[in-house]
């Protein structure tokens, strides 16, 4: 599966997620009033296809429809490091990284495109057994 972003400027997107998570930008197929119709790149393993908002194509971004239920997950090294970079670069804090019962340490911030990313590395691998004790105990902590 792969994700098609819609964002208001696509050739300023694909600079910023270059910036801010390493993407490598790939073919970008342009219209000849300069909408991108189509552009691809690359976040490590990760491919992602973006267009530019068009009448055209009757399509907006996520900051012309007020947010957009879809979020991104994107596997990182060190998700301190490059949440901290994503944030000087412009991106909004949601959730600082912390360590999470599932074994991960996680952060959510908003990108200025109005996407959501959730920046994730793991730091610990538990079983599925483990994993079902700690769910269990964070249910009874929160009284469910």
């Amino acid at each position: 599966m792969t994700p098609y972003l819609t964002v208001a400027g696509v050739m300023t997107a694909i600079d910023w997620y270059a910036q801010a998570f390493g993407a490598v930008p790939g073919r970008i197929l342009q219209m000849p009033d300069g909408v991108v119709a189509f552009a691809e790149m690359r976040i490590g393993d990760a491919f992602v296809m973006l267009c530019d908002e068009s009448p055209a194509f009757q399509n907006q971004g996520p900051l012309a429809m007020g947010g957009s239920p879809v979020s991104i997950h994107l596997n990182v090294d060190d998700v301190d490091t490059v949440f901290a970079h994503a944030v000087s670069l412009g991106a909004t804090a949601k959730q600082a990284p912390e360590d999470q019962f599932f074994g991960d340490r996680s952060g959510a911030l908003a990108d200025p495109f109005g996407y959501t990313w959730t920046l994730v590395t793991q730091v610990e691998a538990l079983s599925e057994e483990e994993l079902q004790k700690r769910w269990l105990a964070i249910r009874d902590d929160m009284g469910g």
